[in-house]
């Protein structure tokens, strides 16, 4: 990859990359941390990347980042201040989108991981399987899996109400 190549990656994919991965860790400034750790670790490899793969490398290298990030936190035991309790308080007609938010933080972060390239990003299956080192089945099973719970959680009466 040349340098004229990852100026144009830096600006086709910044953006997407960012939603990516404020999507999961819903904080902007760590996000935009993890974001711009991924466009470092491409920099330092940018000759060995082929340019038709790097939005697939970039993908990756930020969810990997990101992974990183949330075990780190995970273990000195920082607690994201997501609130549940708006669930059991009864929400009056909620926002759909604060809704679909609330229902994919539920998820377990494969499936929130692979649900969100899909259906927020557009990729394909086997793309998706690149980026997360799956299969294109375990990446359909994933989806499904993801899907059915959003939906038991959204159909739920006391998240509607």
């Amino acid at each position: 990859m040349k340098i004229k190549d990852y100026n144009k990656c830096v600006d086709q994919y910044a953006d997407a990359v960012f939603r990516f991965i404020v999507k999961h860790m819903k904080v902007e400034d760590r996000a935009r941390d993890v974001v711009q750790d991924a466009f470092l670790k491409m920099w330092e490899k940018k000759s060995d990347i082929n340019a038709e793969k790097a939005k697939s490398y970039l993908f990756t290298t930020a969810y990997h980042c990101m992974i990183d990030v949330i075990r780190r936190e995970k273990k000195v035991q920082y607690h994201d201040e997501i609130s549940h309790h708006a669930i059991s308080d009864g929400i009056q007609s909620p926002d759909v989108q604060k809704l679909l938010n609330l229902a994919l933080d539920r998820l377990p972060e494969i499936q929130k991981t692979v649900v969100l390239l899909r259906d927020y990003e557009g990729y394909n299956y086997e793309e998706i399987g690149e980026i997360c080192k799956l299969s294109a089945s375990q990446v359909k099973v994933y989806i499904y899996r993801a899907r059915l719970t959003m939906k038991k959680f959204i159909g739920r009466p006391e998240v509607v109400i």
